[in-house]
C-alpha cells in the first residue's frame, strides 16, 4: 500500500473512534499513527486530514447535509461521514490532491471500511459536492473570518 494510502486509512481510523467513541483527537492520533508506521510525509498529511477535518466538521456537515438531505449526518454510518468529511475536506479545503484521486481515495476507503452500498454512496455525494468545491472553500474562509 503506498504511504498516502495508508496515511488516509489512519486518518479515518482516528476520525472513526473521535467521532464514535468521543475519544481525544491527539491522542486518538498519536495511537493510529504509531500503528501505522508511516514515513514523515505521509503522518504530517495524515494529522492535515484529521486536524483539518476536525477543525471544518460544522461546515463540512452543512454541505453533506445540504446535498445528502436523504440521510440525515446522525443516521448516517460513522464511517460514512467521516470518509466524506475528510474526502471533501481535502479536495475543497485542503486542496492539495487532485480531486479524482481523492474520489477514487474516498471510493476505495468505503469498499474497506463501508457497507456493500458505502462506495457509492459515497462516489454520489462527493461526485455532486465537487461542483460545490468553491462554495464550501469560501464557507470555511468566511468561519474563519467570523472567529477573529
Amino acid at each position: 500500500m503506498k504511504a498516502r494510502h495508508q496515511a488516509r486509512v489512519a486518518a479515518l481510523q482516528a476520525l472513526y473512534e473521535i467521532d464514535c467513541a468521543g475519544h481525544a483527537p491527539g491522542h486518538v492520533l498519536a495511537q493510529r499513527l504509531a500503528d501505522a508506521k508511516l514515513p514523515k510525509a505521509a503522518e504530517d498529511f495524515s494529522r492535515r486530514l484529521v486536524n483539518g477535518t476536525l477543525k471544518h466538521q460544522d461546515v463540512l456537515d452543512l454541505f453533506i447535509h445540504r446535498h445528502a438531505p436523504e440521510w440525515p449526518l446522525e443516521q448516517m454510518a460513522y464511517i460514512d461521514r467521516n470518509i466524506l468529511r475528510m474526502a471533501i475536506f481535502e479536495f475543497a479545503v485542503d486542496g492539495k490532491t487532485p480531486i479524482k484521486v481523492v474520489i477514487n481515495e474516498a471510493v476505495e476507503l468505503a469498499k474497506m471500511f463501508g457497507s456493500d452500498s458505502a462506495p457509492r454512496f459515497v462516489n454520489g455525494v462527493l461526485g455532486t459536492l465537487v461542483e460545490h468545491r468553491a462554495s464550501i472553500a469560501q464557507s470555511v474562509r468566511d468561519k474563519a473570518k467570523e472567529k477573529q
